[in-house]
């Protein structure tokens, strides 16, 4: 295991869970109690592959009745989020330094999710490499027992393969509904999106809830 600067993620526990910004990996094999977590049982919102953190960071922000779990597998990537969570005297938003697939088919307990927001994953663009993507039939199981009826996946990518993949996938699972693309101009803009808009790249999002 590589050496982490900072805390020792396979020891934080309660009580000091609460106090902590970041969520332990030493519970890798049981799902997370969220109440435990935030010490409260506001709503979660998940974020998959949270970056530089610009996005969920602000999110919390502007609503403090809601919890947020920023789930990043670069340790340079979850430390900055950390940073700024602490900065900013957050309470509500959870960094945890994991790959985005295991925690939701791992450590979200079933029905305890209101959002999962997945922000432009990585669209491993090479044939060979499909297999790595993110969106894939196993994946949207897991997602679907994951969401709280009535919970929903926000998915946006500048990759429009990929984008075209995820909606096929998407609309061959007969479990899923598609909904009328979110307000995302009130969205928070990260440090890349805002680079990618003034080069004029165009995304693609697409807004899922399981069908009932």
């Amino acid at each position: 295991m590589p050496k982490i600067k900072g805390p020792n993620l396979m020891k934080i526990e309660a009580p000091s869970l609460l106090e902590s910004a970041w969520l332990p990996t030493s519970r890798v094999l049981e799902p997370y109690n969220w109440l435990d977590v935030f010490g409260s049982e506001n709503p979660v919102e998940l974020e998959l592959g949270s970056g530089d953190g610009g996005f969920i960071l602000e999110r919390a922000r502007r609503i403090p009745e809601c919890n947020f779990l920023a789930v990043e597998r670069l340790m340079g990537r979850a430390r900055k989020i950390v940073k700024r969570t602490l900065k900013s005297n957050l309470t509500n938003l959870k960094t945890l330094r994991l790959e985005s697939s295991y925690v939701v088919e791992h450590l979200c307990p079933p029905q305890s999710i209101s959002v999962i927001h997945i922000m432009f994953p990585d669209p491993w663009p090479k044939k060979k490499h499909h297999k790595r993507r993110l969106i894939q039939d196993s994946f949207l199981d897991a997602m679907k027992r994951a969401l709280i009826p009535g919970g929903t996946v926000r998915f946006s990518t500048d990759h429009e393969e990929y984008f075209q993949w995820a909606l096929e996938i998407w609309n061959e699972h007969p479990d899923w509904k598609e909904l009328d693309v979110w307000n995302y101009e009130a969205d928070p803009l990260t440090e890349f999106q805002q680079l990618w808009n003034q080069e004029g790249r165009k995304t693609f999002r697409t807004h899922r809830r399981v069908a009932s």
